[in-house]
């Protein structure tokens, strides 16, 4: 339960105020703030969906081989408001769909190549998968997104995951059908970009060729069309990118910094010196984590086999994703039919329903300037066992190293000592007794902002 009180402490208890004056807390000097790189508006309002979901859906569920027949593409009962309903019962705020995986299959009506949804018997070949899925989303308050294989097409003979033409396929083989690839891929964007409204993300999965290698002029079309859209992947240049954290298990290492210092065309974002997936502190540009994660192992799509991964596991999924500054991408798989599965649909929502519980039981948030921040907790509140910090990353990653500690009988007891913050970071610990909560920031770029300090019981 959320206790309001008009005695928290909003701002930051000074050092001194402790008998702590003259100690050094390693602090930068405050004009070092000019020196943070700092999110775009776009990365801010991603932060803060912080839950997405995905939608594998493509054409190798209905037939045998890496790109069959059209003609076998017919999902009977395809209900993408039924998708929605599995997004909205998780708590995902944006969605995802595979408008053209590896395949090359185009679920869009397209004249680019013979080879969609145009060609298929769906709706008598005049299907539109992606204005049925944008539409659905929009209906149901989530902000549509779009996954957009670039790096590999196999009815075109595109086969290696860079983006070049590796075998004698539809446009031929060598550099003429190379340029004529990367043709097709900017008809490809400019079709999905311009014809379906506003779009919150575009995934790109392995990144883009850059056009002086041979690949697609994609950062000029996405500036003209679609300048606000969070790129998961995408050209290096872009400055509303974000990167892969190296697994899909929908858990992020720690730290997990939302700066890096290097991006590449050919794994989107690559790090130097042992940090490629971790991002680091000394970073100059921002590119925070996506977590992706299908619901059971190697399930992406509904075809694949594998367990379902437990309550235990999806719920410290969240604390492991989320909780280390990153957001979490998990992945519903639709049958063939073009539902979600019932067993699927009662999972999500469990899943939401477990992190809905687990933090409505607020026991006290304050918020505030400075490297000391106390939280008192009410008497009624009972003991504590986690935490919740935020930064304000709007004014940069601040926080370099952290301790939090505990007033319990009378003694300060130190309960945790971390590093990065960033958008939220979530703590847990044993459960304790405690009369208040303190964070002492030990090290810092520039004057911690803090946006959130939060205790809860669970």
């Amino acid at each position: 339960m959320e206790v309001k009180r008009r005695d928290f402490i909003r701002g930051a208890l000074t050092a001194g105020a402790y008998g702590m004056a003259g100690r050094d807390f390693g602090f930068a000097a405050t004009a070092n703030a000019a020196a943070l790189p700092l999110p775009t508006p776009a990365h801010l309002k991603w932060a803060d969906m912080e839950l997405g979901m995905f939608y594998h859906y493509d054409i190798p569920i209905f037939g045998s081989g890496h790109a069959p027949s059209p003609k076998c593409y017919n999902p009977e009962k395809l209900d993408t408001d039924q998708w929605m309903e599995a997004a909205k019962a998780y708590g995902a705020k944006y969605v995802v769909l595979t408008a053209k995986h590896g395949a090359g299959f185009m679920q869009w009506q397209s004249d680019i190549y013979p080879y969609g949804v145009k060609q298929s018997p769906w709706r008598g070949g005049k299907g539109d998968l992606v204005r049925d899925f944008v539409t659905s989303a929009r209906k149901y308050g989530m902000l549509p997104g779009l996954y957009v294989a670039m790096h590999y097409n196999w009815f075109l003979g595109v086969r290696r995951s860079n983006g070049r033409v590796s075998s004698k396929g539809y446009y031929g083989y060598g550099e003429e059908a190379q340029r004529k690839y990367a043709a097709s891929c900017e008809a490809v964007l400019n079709e999905l970009l311009t014809n379906y409204g506003e779009l919150f993300e575009i995934w790109f999965d392995g990144g883009v060729l850059p056009p002086e290698e041979g690949g697609p002029r994609a950062l000029e079309i996405i500036e003209r069309l679609q300048p606000n859209a969070i790129l998961f992947q995408g050209p290096k240049q872009a400055k509303n990118i974000i990167r892969w954290v190296g697994n899909e298990r929908g858990v992020a290492p720690y730290p997990c910094w939302a700066t890096g210092r290097d991006v590449t065309q050919s794994d989107g974002v690559k790090e130097s010196k042992g940090e490629k997936y971790a991002g680091t502190p000394e970073g100059k540009k921002w590119m925070p984590g996506e977590c992706d994660v299908p619901l059971g192992p190697c399930k992406w799509l509904c075809t694949s086999k594998g367990r379902y991964w437990t309550m235990d596991e999806l719920v410290n999924m969240y604390d492991c994703s989320v909780g280390r500054n990153c957001n979490l991408i998990l992945n519903a798989a639709p049958l063939q039919s073009g539902l979600v599965a019932d067993e699927e649909m009662k999972i999500y929502a469990e899943f939401g329903r477990r992190i809905k519980a687990r933090y409505s039981n607020r026991l006290a948030k304050t918020e505030g300037t400075g490297e000391r921040i106390d939280l008192e907790i009410p008497k009624d509140g009972g003991p504590v066992n986690q935490v919740v910090l935020m930064e304000r990353i709007e004014r940069g990653e601040r926080i370099r190293k952290f301790d939090i500690e505990a007033l319990s009988g009378g003694q300060w007891k130190k309960i945790y000592a971390g590093s990065c913050v960033g958008h939220k970071h979530i703590v847990r610990f044993d459960k304790i007794a405690a009369e208040r909560l303190r964070l002492s920031v030990t090290a810092s770029a520039a004057t911690p902002e803090i946006r959130d300090f939060s205790a809860y019981c669970n």
